[in-house]
């Protein structure tokens, strides 16, 4: 049964990326990630370097991203486990400074600046809105969309006023624009600007390599740079979560991605000639 009304191809598709946002989303999923070496970690190595999860905490992420595919547990003896990035994981780790790039030039900027981990959750949080992946689909694929059409699109099953909740969480988050009730919807140029991010979760979906994100039908750009290239991570620089919010303000653009840059706590001043009304929200 498809899951929205539009072609098969884009239906998988949709799903895919909605899957893969699935397995990376949950809290502290992508810190535990983060906080694997390209060297297994024995269970204690790994807790020391997420220390603010509990043990109950740690054990659950540590078997759901085993469940998804993403972590492997190697049992050498009964007393010598360890954990790892499984060939997927590490295919999909190149994705995640795609994500830190677009939340830079994107997101409001607090007053503080952010590791990049949280730009990471933030950028992530906004694509697992409910519908979020289907509906930037089809207005990028149609600009200009009634709601009465993307709820036939999207949700052909359903109730079509049943679409204005996630819509208005879309235009809330700034990645979808209105001029108001009756008016058409249409994405913003933060909404747009996701297609790398995307592209890169299809391909990494479909088991493509993630060079093939640029000739995506919809959201590829062949004449678009080259997509970030691989890091590797340095957990001992590992930010600690934060809860207080920041008030927002402009920051400039940080320089390019270094390796490990992805933990770094500083990044300059951005210009007041950023994005209007602040970007998207946190």
């Amino acid at each position: 049964m498809a899951l929205t009304g539009l072609p098969p191809d884009a239906d998988t598709d949709i799903a895919r990326v909605s899957q893969a946002l699935a397995m990376i989303t949950p809290r502290w999923n992508a810190r535990v990630l983060l906080a694997l070496d390209a060297q297994p970690l024995r269970y204690k190595e790994l807790a020391r370097k997420v220390s603010w999860l509990l043990n109950g905490q740690l054990h659950l992420k540590l078997r759901q991203l085993c469940d998804a595919g993403l972590v492997q547990r190697t049992e050498h003896t009964t007393r010598h486990v360890t954990y790892g990035h499984t060939d997927r994981a590490a295919a999909l780790l190149p994705v995640l400074p795609l994500i830190v790039t677009w939340a830079e030039k994107n997101l409001e900027k607090p007053e503080r600046p952010l590791p990049a981990i949280e730009q990471i959750e933030d950028g992530l949080t906004l694509l697992t809105r409910r519908h979020a992946v289907a509906l930037l689909w089809v207005l990028k694929v149609r600009g200009e969309s009634s709601g009465r059409t993307l709820a036939r699109m999207v949700m052909p099953d359903s109730d079509w006023t049943n679409v204005y909740p996630p819509l208005r969480q879309l235009v809330a988050d700034g990645l979808v624009d209105t001029n108001g009730s009756g008016h058409p919807y249409r994405l913003s140029a933060a909404g747009d600007a996701l297609g790398p991010v995307l592209g890169a979760l299809s391909a990494w979906s479909a088991g493509q390599p993630l060079r093939q994100a640029a000739h995506h039908p919809v959201w590829g750009r062949p004449d678009a740079p080259p997509a970030a290239q691989k890091w590797v991570s340095n957990p001992s620089r590992l930010p600690a979560p934060t809860t207080t919010p920041a008030p927002t303000t402009r920051h400039s653009p940080s320089p390019a991605l270094q390796h490990g840059g992805l933990f770094s706590h500083a990044t300059p001043a951005r210009p007041t000639a950023a994005l209007p009304a602040g970007g998207p929200r946190r």
